[in-house]
């Protein structure tokens, strides 16, 4: 595998609870009182999708906008709070290492995307990246994929992903990627196989110390 696609919110970075936390309140907001749980399970799809996966088409269509803004406000008050998984700094540098160059995927916003690449220090070790800029239509969708491709002109047999949620795996799946998953974003290992990972690992530390065991060795 010549390129190795690596999810951000949930694998390189611990995002998904604060995530989750942050569209709890934003749908408090408008009197709308869900599961943590079950928002949670929608955590890894896009944001533009998850107030009508979570409810339906009339609140998406009345409030869709608003929740959205709010979750993206609610969610920045926590960004500090956020944390880089143990091992991401060191699976970038183990993939190029490899001969693999690397691509950040992710749909964060700009700003957002900002902060991770200082928290990583990815700019210098990464070979690119994308943001909510790069695609029109969010995961499970294939667009966030696709655009990573496209950033280093890379064929879908090339790649491989790495993610840590069912949706990251579905999306890789559409764009004709294969995925190698982590259990970071608090989905089951049989979750991750069932949606398609070839392999699935506890940690991205443990995924670091074992490459040689996967297509990325």
């Amino acid at each position: 595998m010549a390129v190795a696609i690596l999810d951000v919110d949930g694998t390189l970075i611990d995002t998904n609870y604060q995530h989750a936390l942050a569209w709890f309140r934003a749908f408090a907001r408008h009197e709308i009182v869900l599961p943590i749980w079950r928002i949670h399970r929608h955590i890894g799809m896009g944001g533009d999708q998850v107030v009508s996966a979570l409810t339906d088409e009339r609140t998406e269509r009345e409030l869709g906008d608003e929740i959205s803004d709010a979750e993206k406000s609610l969610y920045g008050e926590m960004i500090g709070e956020v944390r880089a998984m143990e091992g991401s700094q060191s699976l970038i540098d183990e993939l190029r290492e490899r001969g693999h160059r690397v691509v950040l995927a992710t749909s964060a916003k700009p700003e957002e995307l900002d902060h991770y690449l200082d928290m990583l220090d990815a700019r210098e070790r990464a070979d690119a990246w994308t943001s909510s800029e790069d695609v029109e239509s969010t995961k499970p969708e294939p667009d966030l994929v696709h655009a990573a491709l496209q950033k280093l002109d890379a064929d879908p047999g090339d790649a491989m992903m790495i993610g840590d949620t069912p949706w990251d795996v579905e999306a890789a799946k559409r764009a004709g990627v294969a995925t190698i998953a982590v259990r970071t974003g608090g989905f089951a290992a049989e979750e991750l196989r069932e949606a398609g990972a070839l392999a699935v690992y506890e940690s991205v530390a443990e995924l670091r110390d074992s490459l040689a065991e996967t297509p990325l060795g």
